[in-house]
């Protein structure tokens, strides 16, 4: 039995929800607090399009804010040091860093990479769900409607079929990516577009201008989120 109704009808509308065992029941129940989180950072987003005309580099401006909305709420990125102890002989198996992280919930926030990036999240969440480090996973992505709104704005180009959109996830879910996992799937819809007119377009680029040319003149990398 499906306890994806527990999910409320506000985040229904703006987003494709989907969930592999019970995985809403799970963050209800056992994770209530982080649950509430999880709620009230999707009903704070908005997709700007200051943001997808800019762009960004290996982690996207859009990616950092939902990132940024869930560490003002105390998550954190956080990487397991993990192995195997075969006899007394030990093998390193580290995982790869959790985007973000609270009592046994992890998120991960998947907005333009190529898809195989899921299956390396479904891995990481089926691990760590064995190892009894979390309980829940949740992947935030985007849908595949998008794509008319990108065209629109000159990015068709951006936002290749083979990339992370939620038509992409759902398959290796139901193949058993994510193992045992509970796992849960927010796909954002295009009514979460938001234009948010061209001075806000001009301020952001203006605004990451400053800081290239700041971090130029310490002689310090260029933050990634910075780079085209």
């Amino acid at each position: 039995m499906s306890t994806v109704h527990l999910v409320p009808p506000d985040i229904c509308d703006r987003y494709h929800v989907k969930e592999w065992r019970n995985a809403a029941g799970v963050l209800q129940t056992a994770c209530p607090a982080e649950w509430e989180d999880v709620l009230d950072v999707l009903r704070g987003f908005r997709l700007l399009k200051s943001e997808v005309l800019v762009g960004g580099g290996n982690r996207s401006l859009i990616s950092r804010r939902i990132d940024g909305a869930f560490y003002a709420k105390g998550w954190q990125e956080k990487g397991f040091a993990t192995s195997i102890i075969v006899d007394e002989a030990k093998t390193d198996s580290p995982t790869h860093a959790v985007d973000c992280l609270k009592g046994g919930v992890a998120v991960e926030m998947e907005w333009n990479n190529k898809d195989p990036f899921f299956d390396r999240d479904l891995n990481n969440f089926r691990l760590l769900f064995e190892l009894r480090a979390i309980q829940v996973g949740i992947i935030i992505t985007r849908s595949w409607e998008l794509q008319d709104t990108f065209k629109a704005l000159g990015k068709g180009a951006s936002y290749g079929k083979a990339t992370t959109h939620h038509e992409k996830l759902w398959p290796k879910i139901e193949g058993g990516g994510g193992g045992g996992c509970p796992v849960l799937t927010f796909a954002i819809k295009p009514i979460n577009f938001e234009d948010d007119g061209p001075q806000a377009v001009a301020a952001l680029r203006a605004q990451i201008d400053a800081a290239k040319k700041a971090a130029k003149r310490k002689g310090i990398p260029v933050p990634e989120e910075l780079e085209e």
